[in-house]
């Protein structure tokens, strides 16, 4: 047990036994332990935190320690896993538990803290999606008078607190109350329950005296509503025993019993990106304020949320390069692409007025024309600018704006300024402004320059995004919708924040994903990657100030390609394609490794293998005059790169140099991937920071470099491989990703899902369920072996379903193009040996959204374009117009617009009627409607649907 010191060596105090318990199983080396906010709990240093010991009870797991406490003794506490030297393998989910020992206690009392481990599940409707949005009702209900003090000296006599949390409750519900086999508890009697008092943040408590001869007790906790309805909790009976047999047992027990045992709680909702949506009021694309009449068509479809890709600025090119939208400029500022310009200004003049007109119907096509929108967006805003500046700068709202974001929204200014001012934003072409300077911006940014008012409309647009963003999110939180944002991997390589933070970046390098689904070579997306080790110096403060901008607008977020939290594709700054890359971090192997193993020949195995073999049977009858233009014969007939094109961008150059010249460049793209297959065709990749060590390359075994190798090394390098890939990075990536994916959740209180799609390591699925995060599933991209199609009713609930997502053609688009894959789908998943229709018709559509609905998934999300396959009305469009984006195009341009505007849609109330009875059918959540008369519509479903 442990001790207070007392300086004289006489307890000068009364004192108390405080034990902690918590059933939880461990494997061998694993133990808990307990650390909190006091000396005794060691001021939150787990080395000094109480170690506890386990026991079994029953068939449970008891891990139990005891301290011993002065009276009126209050902390904070957490629970950890930890191994034999104490370093930290787990640690509890949520917020820190707090105890206060009530007063009246008697000196030598034994008090037990009977807890639960909290998950990261136990956490979620903590997250603001559902205590400001979904269940904000719940959320304000007023706290009643605190617990009094301890009721019972009685030797015969434990009193227990019960504390239960209840976030879900129901808006009429009245009362929550303990039922249980003891009299005290009702037996089982809700009426005779005992009724527990709100004592705030959804949580549920009341103390009761009862006799130690009625242990054990078994008990469940419920709710009663005023309306007479009870909703008791699932599952088993929980039970509270008393070991009579010790010699001082406890005559306070404090059960904190973790969430009410409900049934999982399920929703649905709509994605779709900012730019794609069409109203009435916009220019030429999507805009902030459009939102709301999208949260309208939400609530009326039965969606209790809207999803969005990224909505910060990608201005670096000024061109439609930047349509990309997960290339940030600023990972903080805002696009103004999705400005409404005739909500700058009530007093817009009418010139300026007819203009808008204009623009509005110019712009008014069947895709985004990016650049003429941005154009017109800007010049439209600056005449109104310099006709407001002066009223909207000195305003009491600008000024508390600009005092809560200066920090990033002053170096993104003068970064936009410089820009356009050297008409780029490859910043090492700025000369001496080409190394920020706190100094160097406060002399861009000063009121006393001349360029002032261009420095001044930069924050002019902002400002007005964050009021109309705001505006929309305000509105979306009214109507219980959640607005969910998306947390890109990376930022653009000439970005404001590598400008001002190039530390934080590896800027000799560039992220992406190896080969997977959506590209046989693997992807390049040209970011550079995270300097992590530097990142952590000031505990992720770019990280947490970026999700902290974020959940200004949004109360839920997906993390882009969430495997880059635990290891990142890095490839070489100067790679075109993605397939030449290795992880970061990883564990290469060793020179050594590889010499024990009977693998001398490291230039044989890392330096492209071309024989000459190998040239005819690429180029043809071409291959001398290529071979004489990119390449050296170093030996007879082996090759080797020339120095000016020994990189897939230099390749890229010099073909371009020579293409007007050459006869046989008649076909410049397939020669160039033949020129990239033989840079590729290499077993080993060595590291260029340590010659000695080495990286198996992706699909070594399709390369004719190890298919000429000797039966040895071929085994040996299969082994390798396999182990590399597949084994020995998996604690790494689990440690990588515990140091950094907990900064991101505790950034915000926002709910986080993360995209787990591609080459998915094992230890990637046990992290998120740990840490209470949301992985993805989309049917077509199975992540279990040997499936060709994934079985949503199997899906696990910490998910979300969708049949498509904005990587990959929509339902409709893959259902025309895929006629194998479909014949498949048909036989195998619909279970019908007919011949399916050519076309995604509306009774398919609705058999696939059906099979999502109903999933255990706790969120079905769905694409725009997929809901409006239900009527045929809106198939009139070619399918594969729909789709958003092409991955195997890294200059894919993202322009899609849905082709009906938001108003029409929500005077459509067959579609809306068909797509809400299929969610509150499946027994999703479905967010209150407020008089539409489709309520009372419970059995139309499908009605109208071919007319």
């Amino acid at each position: 047990m442990v001790t207070l010191g007392l300086a004289s060596g006489k307890k000068s105090f009364k004192t108390v036994n405080l034990v902690f318990r918590l059933p939880y199983y461990t494997q061998w080396g694993q133990s808990l332990l307990v650390c909190g906010s006091e000396p005794v709990l060691g001021l939150w240093n787990v080395k000094k935190g109480i170690l506890l010991s386990p026991f079994h009870q029953g068939e449970e797991l008891i891990w139990s320690g005891r301290i011993e406490v002065p009276c009126g003794f209050q902390c904070e506490y957490s629970y950890y896993l930890v191994d034999d030297n104490r370093n930290i393998l787990r640690w509890e989910a949520g917020n820190k538990r707090k105890f206060v020992l009530p007063e009246g206690i008697q000196d030598g009392t034994m008090v037990e803290l009977h807890d639960l481990w909290q998950t990261g599940a136990d956490t979620l409707f903590f997250r603001s999606a559902f205590k400001k949005v979904i269940f904000k009702e719940s959320w304000c209900l007023d706290s009643e008078k605190p617990l009094g003090a301890f009721q019972t000296n009685r030797e015969d006599s434990v009193m227990v607190h019960f504390k239960i949390s209840c976030p879900r409750i129901e808006k009429d519900a009245s009362q929550v109350y303990v039922i249980g086999s003891s009299t005290k508890l009702g037996m089982w009697k809700v009426e005779d329950g005992l009724k527990l008092n709100y004592a705030g943040e959804s949580f549920w408590q009341a103390d009761c005296v009862m006799k130690k001869d009625e242990f054990p007790i078994k008990y469940r906790y419920c709710q009663s509503g005023k309306t007479g309805n009870v909703s008791v909790e699932v599952g088993s009976n929980r039970e509270l025993s008393v070991d009579s047999t010790l010699q001082s047992p406890p005559r306070y027990i404090c059960l904190s019993d973790g969430i009410f045992r409900d049934m999982p709680w399920r929703g649905a909702g709509v994605a779709i990106p900012m730019f794609s949506v069409r109203s009435e009021d916009g220019l030429g694309v999507g805009e902030f304020l459009d939102l709301k009449l999208l949260v309208d068509w939400a609530v009326g479809s039965g969606f209790h949320l809207v999803q969005l890709l990224p909505v910060n600025d990608t201005s670096v090119h000024m061109m439609w390069w930047d349509s990309y939208p997960y290339s940030s400029l600023s990972v903080f500022a805002l696009h103004p692409l999705y400005l409404r310009v005739q909500a700058l200004s009530e007093n817009i003049p009418e010139d300026i007025k007819r203009e808008i007109l204009k623009a509005k119907e110019q712009l008014d096509g069947k895709d985004v024309d990016y650049e003429t929108t941005m154009s017109t967006k800007l010049s439209i805003s600056k005449r109104i600018f310099y006709l407001e500046k002066d009223s909207i700068l000195n305003s009491s709202s600008f000024q508390k704006f600009f005092s809560e974001n200066e920090d990033w929204l002053k170096p993104y200014a003068a970064f936009c300024f410089l820009r356009d001012f050297f008409e780029t934003s490859d910043f090492s072409q700025w000369g001496r402004f080409s190394h920020y300077s706190k100094e160097k911006l406060e002399k861009i940014v000063s009121k006393d320059s001349v360029h002032y008012d261009i420095i001044c409309f930069h924050y002019y647009i902002q400002f007005h995004l964050h009021l109309q963003l705001s505006e929309a999110a305000a509105y979306a939180r009214e109507k219980r919708v959640i607005l969910k944002g998306d947390l890109p991997i990376g930022v653009d390589r000439n970005s404001v924040d590598t400008w001002v933070y190039p530390n934080l970046f590896r800027m000799n390098t560039s992220t992406g994903a190896p080969p997977d689904y959506f590209d046989k070579n693997g992807q390049n997306w040209g970011f550079p990657t995270y300097n992590w080790e530097e990142m952590s110096k000031d505990n992720y403060g770019w990280w947490r100030a970026r999700l902290s901008q974020m959940a200004k607008y949004f109360t839920a977020y997906r993390i882009d390609h969430i495997l880059g939290f635990f290891r990142i594709w890095e490839l070489p700054e100067p790679a075109i394609t993605g397939l030449v890359g290795k992880f970061r971090p990883s564990i290469p192997l060793s020179q050594e490794e590889l010499e024990r193993e009977g693998i001398w020949d490291f230039d044989r195995l890392s330096r492209p293998y071309i024989q000459q073999e190998i040239l005819q049977d690429k180029f043809g009858s071409s291959w001398s005059a290529i071979a004489l233009t990119f390449l050296n014969e170093y030996q007879k007939n082996c090759y080797e790169f020339k120095e000016d094109c020994n990189t897939e961008k230099k390749i890229a150059s010099k073909l371009k140099s020579c293409a007007e010249r050459a006869i046989w460049l008649e076909n410049e793209d397939k020669i160039q991937r033949g020129l990239f297959d033989l840079l590729q065709n290499i077993v080993l990749i060595r590291d260029p920071e340590d010659a000695r060590k080495f990286y198996p390359r992706f699909n070594l075994e399709d390369t004719s470099s190890f298919k000429n190798l000797d039966d040895h090394s071929k085994n040996v390098l299969k082994r390798l491989y396999h182990d590399y890939y597949f084994h020995r990075q998996e604690t790494l990536w689990r440690q990588n990703s515990l140091k950094t994916l907990p900064v991101l959740l505790n950034s915000s209180d926002m709910l986080a899902c993360g995209e787990d799609l591609g080459l998915i390591p094992s230890c990637v699925h046990p992290v998120m369920q740990e840490l209470g995060l949301i992985g993805l599933r989309i049917q077509r991209m199975p992540s279990e072996p040997g499936l060709v199609f994934g079985i949503p009713s199997q899906y696990s609930y910490m998910t979300v379903c969708a049949p498509s997502c904005h990587d990959c053609s929509t339902m409709r688009a893959w259902w025309e193009e895929d006629e194998e894959r479909r014949y498949q789908f048909f036989r195998t998943v619909v279970g019908s040996s007919d011949v399916p229709p050519d076309q995604c018709v509306p009774d398919i559509a609705y058999f696939i959204l059906q099979q999502h609905v109903e999933a255990p998934s706790m969120w079905a999300i769905f694409p725009f374009q997929d809901l409006l396959t239900l009527k045929e009305e809106y198939t009139t469009r070619p399918a594969r117009e729909e789709t958003i984006n092409d991955p195997t195009n890294p200059k894919h341009y993202w322009r899609y617009r849905i082709h009906v505007t938001l108003e029409h849609l929500l005077e459509d109330k067959d579609i809306k009627l068909t797509i809400r009875n299929l969610v509150h059918g499946s027994g999703r959540s479905c967010p209150p409607l407020e008089g539409d008369d489709i309520q009372g519509k419970n059995n139309e479903a499908a009605v109208n649907l071919k007319k």
